[in-house]
């Protein structure tokens, strides 16, 4: 097997072409109170982190959607978003970087996520952390995220065309880890490359054979593994596509 080695982070530069955001965000207002919303319906089911509920309120989801879909940005459902893969629903989003915050006040350290996808997940995470790298082994995708993102100007955000399930050790150690794809274990590459005191969140096949969400927390005396609640993500491979 041919493993291909991820590209140097891209940073989005200040004079960034707008002309795809400005088409999209022509009914600002109704596009706000429809996200606001949706952060009141992510308080009544349990979110609580004031970072978390903040950068789901700053980042718009509809930005990250093709047009036809836009409409159903703020409902609670994953949407598709080509070559088979979806943009998460949004309580799953704000439920793993919660997971990922948990009792910290401040931002947090440096988050690798894998699987970019959209670049929705991306841009939340880079409100509530100092340095966020994303990796996406889809071509396609990689180059839809870049062109989501290119406008928002995060110059924390660096998006890495490469095989996820290898991290990024460039990058590490890092202090959360968080996957938008599952397999049927955590990859090595991930605990190694996770700080001590850092955790990570993933969704991972348990012994139900079920996929439900699993945190790892990396302390001095080694890996403490919880498993949470079932969900459904999208099959975590390796490999370029």
């Amino acid at each position: 097997m041919v493993v291909s080695k991820p590209v140097a982070p891209v940073a989005y530069q200040k004079g960034a072409d707008r002309s795809r955001v400005s088409d999209r965000s022509a009914n600002g207002a109704e596009w706000q109170a429809a996200r606001f919303a949706m952060v009141r319906k992510l308080e009544a089911h349990g979110i609580r982190h004031a970072a978390v509920l903040s950068a789901m309120r700053l980042v718009e989801r509809h930005r990250f959607v093709d047009s036809a879909l836009a409409n159903q940005a703020y409902e609670d459902t994953s949407l598709p978003i080509g070559l088979g893969q979806t943009i998460s629903k949004p309580s799953v989003v704000a439920r793993m970087i919660e997971l990922l915050c948990h009792d910290r006040p401040a931002k947090l350290g440096r988050v690798l996520e894998i699987g970019t996808g959209c670049g929705y997940q991306a841009a939340v995470l880079s409100a509530v952390a100092t340095e966020v790298y994303s990796m996406e082994r889809l071509r396609g995708l990689h180059e839809r995220a870049r062109e989501n993102l290119r406008a928002f100007r995060l110059s924390n955000l660096h998006l890495l065309m490469g095989d996820g399930m290898l991290g990024f050790a460039k990058g590490a150690p890092y202090a959360a880890i968080i996957a938008a794809a599952g397999g049927d274990d955590i990859p090595q590459a991930w605990t190694d490359q996770l700080a001590v005191g850092g955790r990570l969140v993933a969704p991972t096949v348990t012994a139900t054979g079920r996929q439900n969400l699993v945190m790892v927390d990396k302390t001095a005396r080694g890996l403490v593994r919880t498993e949470l609640e079932a969900v459904h993500f999208v099959p975590l491979k390796s490999g370029i596509g």
